[in-house]
């Protein structure tokens, strides 16, 4: 099952609501997206962590085959 740019960016507003958050579909299918994510919460954390947590904030949506979302491209960091 596919995903809107949109219902991913409202899972991530939910945990990130003063991100600033871009979402591209790389392939117009749904299933393949990018996603920029700047938050002051991810300040003092390293990529990993950062994107545990964004991961933590889609709520199980990429979690295997079974996932509503196949694949996304992440760029995180602190605000400048």
């Amino acid at each position: 099952m596919a995903m809107s740019a949109q219902e991913i960016e409202d899972l991530l507003r939910e945990t990130f609501p003063e991100a600033k958050i871009s979402i591209t579909d790389l392939a117009g299918d749904g299933n393949h997206y990018a996603a920029e994510v700047i938050d002051e919460s991810f300040r003092g954390l390293n990529r990993v962590q950062q994107q545990r947590a964004v991961y933590a904030a889609l709520k199980g949506r990429m979690d295997g085959p079974a996932g509503d979302l196949h694949a996304l491209a992440l760029t995180t960091k602190a605000p400048d």
